[in-house]
């Protein structure tokens, strides 16, 4: 790869990333009053972050068994408020250990 093909590509993540920022103060001038927008705009983060996540964790090991019990054990610790740290290690040991069975 040439520098010129790497400074290309950190100049249109640059300008992508500043386009999303930019687009919604620029179509939304005012205070956004309908709740179903409202509702919409709510649950985009959490939507973008497990459309990331969610293909990382079944790509991540060989096993689907593993992933799959993984990702329940994650949910699951994650339903019962514990905290980031617990669910990470949880998941991690529980892929572990199902690997060590061979399942």
């Amino acid at each position: 790869m040439t520098s010129t093909y790497i400074l290309g590509g950190i100049a249109i993540m640059a300008l992508m990333t500043y386009l999303i920022r930019v687009t919604p103060m620029v179509i939304f001038r005012k205070k956004i009053e309908n709740n179903r927008i409202k509702s919409f705009l709510y649950y985009i983060p959490y939507t973008v972050l497990a459309a990331m996540t969610f293909p990382a964790i079944f790509s991540s090991t060989t096993s689907q068994t593993g992933a799959t019990i993984g990702c329940i054990v994650a949910i699951l610790l994650a339903y019962f408020k514990r905290g980031l740290l617990v669910v990470a290690l949880g998941a991690a040991g529980t892929v572990f250990l199902v690997s060590m069975l061979g399942l």
